[in-house]
């Protein structure tokens, strides 16, 4: 098979493959460009419902703030503790993440000097329901639960494709200072087109890095332990709690002081509760994570970036390329307008498709008329 062969080949995968996942790739970059600044918009939420917080010398022990949200939902026994986040700063508030009979994630603000709790309607905010209930169902799964989990994977890796495609495809490669220009007093045709290599060729690496790494979390039952595999790493132990006959789990407190040994001079970021009697604690700090068997304390498992294998440093960097926070601040707007070259580029190669189906009618036009 010749090179021209081999292009037309790969420019008419490239053409078809756009046309047919466009609109869905378009939901997807764009509510992935809602969720790029997520955090920032719940803290805004969190500060918003919090109100005014004055610090003050000391701050509450963590099974004062959790017995006293306990006491709060007594009335709701199903009601069951699943994270615990320290305030990041003096003049913010607590936050304790609940699952109700109502709500699976429920955030709850507490003073963390006075125990108060400040967001006492006992139900997600606007803002939250908006994400946690439209805009993550929709980026992740299309709101089609595990069916549309495997279905964006599925799209994931075929956007993947359809972007290499298009580097592959992009004239600039043998004009390079052309490849990047934009000749805006030319015919609309012309115009259309430029927007579609340029927007393609700034954008198309990290399209790859966000769909990919899509892909490979809808797949991770499949893709994990390809990747261990290949970087003959041994992939992470299933851990469990083991009941111990007639004691209950380790206090929190106690359960913590361990943590903290394990590593030592790190700070909290956030606690994760079991809710199973085979769970384990989960603490997760900012050099690391440590997790502990919730009956006798054992330490389980101790995750730090010097300590983890090559398999599981692969896998851990699938969140920087897919949220884009791998140059910190500049990469995350950066990404913001990644998540809207899906949009660019399915209407640019749309009217790329109609001007030349265009032509095609009008020559087969031609010709039966000259034949007749």
């Amino acid at each position: 098979m010749n090179s021209k062969k081999v292009h037309n080949l790969i420019f008419t995968l490239h053409r078809y493959l756009g046309l047919t996942l466009g609109l869905i790739a378009i939901i997807i970059g764009l509510t992935g460009s809602l969720l790029v600044f997520h955090t920032e918009i719940d803290n805004f939420d969190q500060s918003h419902q919090s109100g005014t917080i004055i610090p003050q010398r000391e701050q509450l022990p963590i099974e004062v703030v959790l017995n006293t949200v306990k006491k709060a939902y007594a009335n709701q026994p199903d009601t069951t503790i699943q994270r615990y986040y320290p305030p990041p700063k003096p003049d913010r508030s607590i936050k304790v993440i609940l699952k109700t009979k109502k709500f699976d994630w429920l955030p709850i603000y507490v003073n963390p000097y006075t125990g108060v709790i400040l967001n006492p309607n006992s139900k997600p905010s606007s803002i939250q329901k908006l994400f946690f209930d439209i805009i993550y169902p929709l980026h992740y799964s299309l709101l089609s639960g595990d069916i549309g989990l495997k279905f964006v994977g599925i799209v994931g890796l075929l956007f993947t494709i359809l972007s290499i495609t298009g580097i592959i495809l992009w004239p600039g490669w043998r004009k390079l200072i052309a490849g990047f220009k934009i000749k805006w007093n030319a015919h609309p045709k012309r115009v259309n087109f430029d927007m579609h290599k340029v927007a393609g060729v700034i954008t198309a690496t990290f399209l790859v890095f966000t769909f990919f790494t899509g892909f490979c979390w809808n797949f991770s039952e499949f893709v994990n332990p390809i990747i261990y595999a290949l970087t003959f790493s041994k992939p992470q132990p299933n851990l469990v709690s083991v009941p111990i006959s007639g004691q209950s789990p380790l206090g929190l407190k106690d359960q913590l002081k361990i943590a903290q040994a394990a590593l030592p001079n790190a700070s909290l970021n956030l606690i994760g509760f079991p809710s199973k009697p085979e769970e384990t604690f989960w603490f997760n700090f900012n050099l690391g994570d440590v997790s502990l068997d919730q009956y006798s304390g054992k330490v389980l498992q101790v995750s730090t970036i010097a300590t983890a294998s090559l398999g599981d440093r692969i896998l851990n960097s699938f969140n920087d390329l897919h949220y884009g926070t791998f140059w910190g601040l500049p990469s995350r707007i950066f990404y913001v307008f990644v998540g809207f070259a899906p949009l660019i580029l399915f209407f640019t190669g749309f009217v790329m498709w109609r001007y030349r189906h265009r032509t095609k009618l009008t020559t087969k036009d031609s010709i039966y008329t000259t034949l007749n």
